[in-house]
């Protein structure tokens, strides 16, 4: 990756007032040390699906909301880790800080609850991020 090429997140639920408040938190640029973001809103576990099979290249970091209906991001974020060799970062929202346990079960490397806080998202969401930009 260059350093003027930008990191792509997906962001996955159900519900638009969630995605928008995750992109309202993270900014385009959510650290000066890392690259502008690239959003890719999802809103079906179908288009989840599709973008992380795409011949254009699969998301640097995906944001899973645990909350979504009739798909839950929990339950992707497991099957994502299950069948995709070197799958990308997941994030996962849950409901509630108590149900972080389900981010372990889930394979998902970091969890954030709801209602979202942006400055705690964005620590966890930079901190994936350079663990993208510099694996190992």
């Amino acid at each position: 990756m260059t350093q003027h090429e930008a990191l792509r997140v997906l962001i996955y639920s159900d519900d638009r007032d969630v995605r928008q408040a995750v992109i309202a938190a993270l900014g385009v640029r959510p650290h000066p040390d890392l690259p502008p973001f690239e959003y890719v809103e999802v809103a079906t576990e179908p288009v989840v699906w599709q973008h992380l099979d795409s011949s254009r290249g699969r998301p640097d970091l995906v944001i899973l909301d645990g909350e979504a209906v009739p798909a839950g991001g929990l339950g992707i974020a497991r099957q994502m880790k299950d069948e995709i060799f070197q799958a990308p970062p997941v994030l996962v929202l849950t409901g509630r800080p108590q149900d972080a346990w389900l981010a372990t079960w889930s394979r998902a490397e970091a969890a954030v609850s709801h209602p979202i806080e942006p400055m705690r998202l964005a620590e966890v969401v930079i901190d994936l991020a350079r663990g993208v930009l510099t694996p190992g």
